[in-house]
């Protein structure tokens, strides 16, 4: 039976963990008690004429979880709205404190580098909650920052590349991104940061120096002019979902690197291998153009630096003075995040998805396994193993939306779709990895529509992953860096051309073993509008798409320990054509297994005015709710973003949050400001039940 380890399994302090065995022993006795005997099927109802109802596989145990709240309404206003008997606070918010001598927030962005490198970070993502001797009331919270908004971090007068650019808002930028680990403490009802904790740590693009492990490491394209070694590189940055292991770290991926790479050079050309990843031969993206200011970041000055970004990095949160590590074996793309899984025999098993229209999905496999006896090895599994890619076939009907796949392995035997193996294409396995995409080409796997976060259910062992959209699908458009190749049409994974809604498919590994060779899927859930299209229409989505649920655009997504899923959305908000009704972003929650609400699904949790709902994670107890706020007030097309107004301006002129919302509102305010909202019931029972 494949192990399914919940990080609030695990009481955090190294020197108070549970052994493994003792662990899997737990988990075994207890599932013992939950089985069933036969085992019904798990249905998906499709309202779609088109496609008969989806049948999941059979499961050996039953879900424990239940939902009794009360689904709220969607909104387009700007606060958070939480159901009937729930309340929420707003803590360590952008800018906020990150240590006792962190100078205070002033709201009108003039705060240099030096400052922000003592502040919590911008745009969280995801995180988890590392408790501290297994507490329900005290741990590290760990969290992403993802990217920065120009608007809001720079004072009014500051432009990128513009007027009043200089090194130091570059280096601002950077100190606010990477991750951020921040000791919390509940007291008197309230989650505080513990300011004077040894454990508070700021891991930016800027300052922190990193070490690069596995195939990867020493490579000639991972060399620099100031790392001729090829094996330390500094910061990280684009910094999207997470993960975590059972040895007490963090896991965070770094996702959209190559949006901070170019040149001011004139006349270069990129390469394939640029191409391939949407890597700049001219400035780098709009928001950033590092480049100007800070030499690693000109693909003509230091042309391997951006093949040192794009991976995993491994960071224990417990030690402040270690150096988190790059793992290259778990491969070089777009990371959303990392889920853990065990196999059967032991080894671990992390899947992933790169997150990009028609990019794959893959996993990764423990060369060595898990050894509860010898902690200290078990945070060098991740260094070696082998990473495979997955292809969704379509199976014997076509349009039922369900099928089979396999797991391809990108080893350098491994023959490609071209009848030669891999290594005639790559020189070494180190090569191979930092090029993953074009491996990952050559092999013949499927593309999905932008793998976004994966999660495994805690009971069933079945593997869930949100597609979130692909306007692409279908077109005439062509992909990145292959050569004229255009985007593919559509199969029983990805069914809707231009898809705007997105879908969450989930597999189940052969003898229930994560790291099996393959699997059989189908699409538990399609997403789409019943309010606007028709019965029998592919974007009316799924029959549990209702109207008092409606969403787009599913990004993360989280199992709690009793199987309840729970969907964050990242979409449009426009709330109008084809997004009517939908409001905010949002988060969702459903039980996709079994008992009287199995395929339902309930609004949980809007955001504010113009924000992204993600990175979620749990006290052991489930007694809170950990949830991010992202880029309050960005405009989009929300309908009431004002028209004709710099934000720079007037920053508070589309949304004010979080000032004002459920929070102390001294030196709160001047701008919109991520952060993070802890949610719990008023009675004091697990959330979502």
């Amino acid at each position: 039976m494949q192990l399914f380890l919940d990080n609030d399994d695990f009481p955090s302090n190294p020197s108070q963990q549970t052994a493994f065995n003792e662990l899997l022993a737990t988990q075994l006795s207890r599932r013992t008690v939950l089985k069933t005997g036969v085992v019904g099927s798990t249905m998906a109802f499709f309202g779609l004429n088109c496609a008969a109802q989806a049948v999941a596989q059979t499961t050996d145990t039953k879900s424990l979880a239940t939902m009794s709240f009360k689904g709220v309404e969607a909104s387009t206003g700007d606060k958070i709205i939480v159901p009937e008997g729930y309340s929420y606070q707003v803590i360590s918010r952008w800018g906020d404190p990150l240590f006792a001598n962190s100078p205070k927030w002033k709201g009108d962005a003039t705060e240099d580098s030096a400052a922000q490198a003592l502040q919590v970070g911008d745009n969280h993502d995801g995180m988890t909650f590392f408790p501290i001797d297994g507490k329900a009331d005290e741990g590290l919270l760990v969290r992403n920052h993802e990217y920065i908004n120009p608007a809001y971090i720079f004072p009014k007068g500051v432009e990128v590349a513009g007027e009043g650019w200089n090194a130091d808002w570059v280096k601002k930028s950077q100190r606010a991104q990477g991750v951020s680990v921040v000791h919390i403490r509940l007291d008197n009802g309230k989650w505080q940061s513990v300011l004077d904790s040894r454990y508070n740590r700021s891991i930016n693009a800027h300052d922190t120096e990193m070490v690069i492990v596995g195939p990867a490491a020493g490579e000639d394209l991972m060399k620099t002019h100031a790392d001729p070694t090829g094996t330390v590189v500094y910061g990280t940055f684009g910094n999207c979902g997470n993960g975590f292991t059972p040895w007490n770290t963090y896991l965070t991926c770094e996702e959209n690197v190559t949006d901070y790479f170019g040149t001011t050079k004139e006349g270069v050309k990129a390469d394939m291998h640029m191409q391939r990843y949407g890597v700049s031969s001219k400035a780098s993206d709009g928001d950033y153009r590092w480049e100007l200011f800070d030499k690693r970041f000109d693909v003509v000055e230091e042309p391997n630096e951006w093949n040192r970004h794009g991976w995993i990095v491994e960071i224990d949160p417990f030690d402040p003075q270690s150096k988190p590590k790059k793992l290259t074996a778990l491969g070089h793309f777009k990371h959303e995040n990392a889920a853990f899984a065990v196999s059967n025999d032991g080894h671990v098993v992390i899947y992933m998805g790169d997150d990009q229209r028609s990019e794959y999905i893959y996993k990764f496999v423990s060369k060595n396994k898990y050894d509860a006896n010898n902690q200290a090895a078990n945070r060098d599994l991740l260094n070696e193993g082998t990473l495979y890619v997955a292809q969704f076939l379509d199976g014997a009907t076509k349009g039922d939306l369900k099928g089979e796949g396999k797991w391809i392995a990108l080893t350098l035997d491994t023959v490609g779709v071209d009848g030669k193996k891999l290594g005639e294409h790559f020189k070494t396995q180190g090569e191979l990895l930092v090029k993953t995409r074009q491996a990952a080409d050559l092999v013949g796997a499927t593309p999905m529509d932008r793998p976004e976060w994966v999660a495994v259910h805690p009971q069933t062992k079945e593997v869930y992953v949100t597609l979130t959209n692909n306007s692409d699908r279908g077109s005439d458009k062509e992909r990145k860096g292959m050569g004229g190749v255009k985007h593919p049409g559509v199969d029983d994974a990805n069914p809707r051309v231009k898809n705007p809604y997105g879908q969450i498919v989930r597999w189940n590994e052969q003898d229930t073993d994560a790291a099996a060779l393959s699997f059989t899927w189908d699409v538990y859930l399609l997403v789409g509008n019943p309010s606007i299209h028709p019965e029998g229409n592919l974007m009316a989505g799924t029959a549990n798409m209702t109207s008092k649920n409606l969403f787009n655009s599913p990004d993360g997504l989280a199992f709690d320990k009793d199987g309840r899923i729970w969907i964050q959305t990242d979409g449009n908000f426009s709330n109008t054509g084809a997004y009517e009704g939908m409001g905010n972003n949002q988060m969702l929650v459903a039980v996709p297994q079994t008992g009287s609400t199995e395929g339902e699904i309930r609004r949980f949790m809007v955001g504010p005015s113009g924000c992204e709902i993600t990175g979620i994670t749990f006290t052991p107890d489930q007694k809170f709710v950990f949830v991010n706020i992202q880029h309050p007030g960005e405009y989009g097309k929300h309908p009431r973003a004002p028209k004709e107004v710099n934000p720079q301006d007037q920053p508070l002129a589309f949304s004010q949050w979080p000032m004002g919302d459920n929070e102390d509102t001294e030196n709160s305010g001047g701008r919109p400001r991520a952060a993070t909202v802890v949610i719990w019931r008023d009675d004091g029972g697990i959330v979502g039940a």
